[in-house]
């Protein structure tokens, strides 16, 4: 399950032995930027720069023959960087982004061998760790095959041998162990695109725990698979009822990474939302579009996935993941509005709408987590259409308390490259959930519809710090980006796994 490793070398461009050379171009500059690749074109760069033909603008590709044959590269490659200017606004989130789209470029134009230029006057000197991990995270992300089942269509050419270049032999030592937590990251992220893009016929409740048993344990992390029994005699009412109208039974995932020597506390409680396929269930969705509904599981395949990556970057702290996993469906069984759930936490629920279904399980996930010694909570899911309404498809809805563990799961969000918006959960919109009949509704209605799924997922934080992350606008790309193909895009994997290596500024 392991890519080759990205290298990295601080050898002169001249020197880099490469099919495609690629540098990063700013928006204003001349040919002398770096003068040693418009010279080894024979002044293609600035003909093409003095015509207007390659204007740098973000993530616009040009490309040229290199003709100076001193130098081992065949092609050099620009690419748009935008107006940030060399001395400030080139983040790592950039360079993820210029490097992802790079690396789709070179793998249609099917190089074999292909490095990516860190140039030494776009960053900071202390930012090369950090850059150097952005842009494997980048040309890793940029292997994925969105098109896996196709039969018709000739395969994608094979990921090439993939380089950075980096400024001097000293900052290769500080670039390779950085380039390796990326290409893993990446790689990980990779894992769980693979699971949102599965058809629900494919990836079942069943087979998705299998799939996540697999590459978890492969990593070292303990992993418990309970069946609807065991679910059952933990009292998860929740999460049995969701799974009442299917015929494929219910499966909860618990993870448990616990390295040698660390500390009792704190312990980080990561929960994802395992819907394979959700139809409303009797609240049933409309027709058009369901078929996206296969991707109702990528909360939990990025706990799922972040665990094994937090594993195999050897995190110091303790992590507990819990994925419940369900189908949403309509059968004679199914939960009906106005039905009452009992919670294993005790809470009773009245549905009042049965398309709500992902913080019912995430309520169960929530309670359980707390049970296996979680002192801080995380949890993610393709919640709600509001959030989407609210920020768009480019940004993930941030919740939780108290303000200084939210703040902290923003920051780590944010150098991740998972965008982030915090919304409020001010105590008035607890009473929307108010029921006659039972503790708790599970939906309040249209108004504010994100935030009181968030208040509803609260109620069994028990206390605890707690953030929910609202990933339904970007889990899946509906429009293609230079740096994104149309699909799934693995979000929240990066983050929960940095968030591990953090504790010592949690509060």
């Amino acid at each position: 399950m392991t890519s080759p490793a990205i290298g990295c070398s601080g050898a002169p461009l001249a020197t880099i032995d490469s099919d495609l050379l690629i540098v990063p171009w700013f928006e204003g500059e001349g040919p002398s930027a770096v003068a040693a690749v418009d010279l080894a074109t024979g002044g293609e760069i600035a003909r093409a720069l003095a015509s207007g033909e390659f204007a740098a603008r973000p993530y616009d590709l040009f490309v040229a023959t290199v003709t100076d044959r001193a130098w081992r590269a065949r092609r050099i490659a620009l690419i748009g960087a935008g107006g940030v200017g060399s001395t400030g606004g080139f983040s790592s989130d950039l360079v993820r982004k210029l490097a992802s789209s790079a690396g789709a470029a070179v793998r249609q134009r099917r190089a074999a061998r292909a490095a990516f230029v860190l140039r030494d006057d776009s960053q900071p000197p202390d930012a090369l760790p950090e850059f150097a991990q952005a842009v494997a995270e980048g040309l890793t992300l940029s292997e994925f095959n969105v098109g896996s089942y196709k039969t018709t269509e000739p395969a994608p050419a094979p990921a090439p041998a993939w380089t950075i270049v980096v400024p001097g032999d000293d900052g290769v030592a500080r670039a390779s162990g950085a380039a390796a937590r990326g290409r893993l990251l990446g790689e990980c992220c990779n894992l769980a695109r693979g699971f949102a893009n599965e058809p629900g016929n494919t990836l079942t409740p069943r087979e998705f725990a299998r799939r996540c048993e697999v590459l978890a344990t492969e990593a070292g992390v303990s992993v418990e698979i309970l069946d609807e029994h065991q679910i059952e005699k933990l009292g998860m009412g929740l999460l049995l009822g969701v799974a009442r109208g299917s015929s494929e039974p219910p499966r909860l995932m618990v993870f448990r990474y616990e390295p040698p020597g660390a500390p009792v506390g704190p312990v980080l409680g990561l929960v994802g939302k395992g819907i394979t396929f959700d139809t409303g269930g009797i609240s049933i969705k409309p027709a058009d579009g369901m078929e996206r509904m296969k991707d109702d599981m990528a909360g939990g395949a990025a706990v799922a996935c972040a665990m094994r990556a937090i594993a195999l970057l050897k995190a110091p702290i303790r992590v507990i993941g819990v994925v419940p996993t369900t189908e949403n469906m309509p059968g004679g069984r199914a939960i009906k509005p106005g039905d009452v759930l009992t919670s294993a936490s005790g809470k009773t629920v009245e549905v009042i709408n049965t398309d709500a279904e992902g913080r019912l399980v995430l309520g169960d996930g929530l309670w359980y987590a707390r049970q296996l010694g979680a002192t801080h909570l995380v949890d993610i899911a393709t919640l709600t259409g509001a959030c989407i309404v609210a920020l768009g498809k480019i940004t993930s809805g941030i919740f939780g308390a108290p303000m200084p563990w939210v703040e902290q799961v923003r920051r780590v969000a944010d150098r991740a490259g998972d965008r982030v918006w915090p919304l409020p959960l001010f105590d008035e919109y607890r009473d929307q959930l108010k029921s006659d009949i039972a503790d708790i509704m599970n939906t309040g209605g249209r108004p504010a519809s994100s935030i009181t799924a968030a208040m509803f997922l609260k109620e069994f934080a028990g206390g605890l710090p707690w953030v929910h992350l609202d990933i339904a606008g970007t889990a899946w790309a509906e429009e293609a980006r230079p740096y994104l193909p149309k699909g799934p895009s693995g979000v929240g994997v990066r983050t929960l796994a940095e968030l591990a290596f953090t504790s010592g500024d949690w509060n």
